[in-house]
């Protein structure tokens, strides 16, 4: 109903159906789908963040996974306060969720990508768009009401259109842009943390 579906990320929950976050343009939410099927022909779908933001703003940009708790875990850009936030699903349908600000510092969360790391925690590639950097955010706990950032790379306007998995060798692996150049950069994480990186 209305202008719903922008910035849409899938995974599967643990009772093994998709879940789905994505934007409500038309009201300003964050918004999730829990299938209820394996075809995913029906769906339960939920709010889990709403700012009230305008119709003209850039509202939310969201990515999705399942923490080692089995919980959805979606890390997303709050347009209305310029932050990076993430929701923390209070169930496997995610009919609510736990919300919670990470990094507030500037104009930050665009373009974010998470992950379960190693560790069991949850790992984040986003946009530093006062920095026109790459940044990281690596979750305190499961839950991920508190996050260590670090920028990875603030060599020129990068870090858009960013995408992270785990390596076979246990360390993050973050693909994104490279705007002053205009090419594809990767980082690969030091540690578990990733508070250091080869670019």
């Amino acid at each position: 109903t209305g202008l719903v579906g922008y910035y849409t990320s899938i995974t599967i929950g643990a009772d093994g159906l998709g879940l789905i976050s994505y934007q409500d343009w038309g009201n300003g939410n964050l918004k999730v789908a829990h299938c209820s099927n394996t075809m995913c022909t029906l769906a339960t779908t939920s709010t889990i963040d709403s700012n009230s933001v305008t119709f003209a703003a850039m509202l939310y940009q969201s990515s999705i996974t399942i923490g080692a708790d089995g919980l959805g875990l979606v890390s997303y850009y709050d347009g209305t306060n310029d932050d990076l936030k993430v929701a923390h699903c209070d169930n496997a349908a995610c009919t609510s969720a736990t919300t919670s600000t990470l990094d507030s510092d500037g104009n930050v969360g665009m373009d974010t990508s998470i992950t379960i790391g190693a560790d069991g925690l949850g790992l984040i590639s986003y946009f530093d768009n006062t920095n026109t950097a790459l940044k990281v955010a690596h979750c305190s706990n499961a839950a991920c009401t508190s996050a260590t950032t670090t920028t990875l790379d603030p060599d020129g306007n990068v870090g858009t259109d960013t995408s992270i998995t785990i390596g076979a060798d246990g360390l993050g692996l973050i693909s994104y842009y490279d705007f002053t150049n205009t090419a594809l950069k990767v980082a690969h994480c030091s540690n578990t943390m990733c508070t250091l990186a080869t670019t």
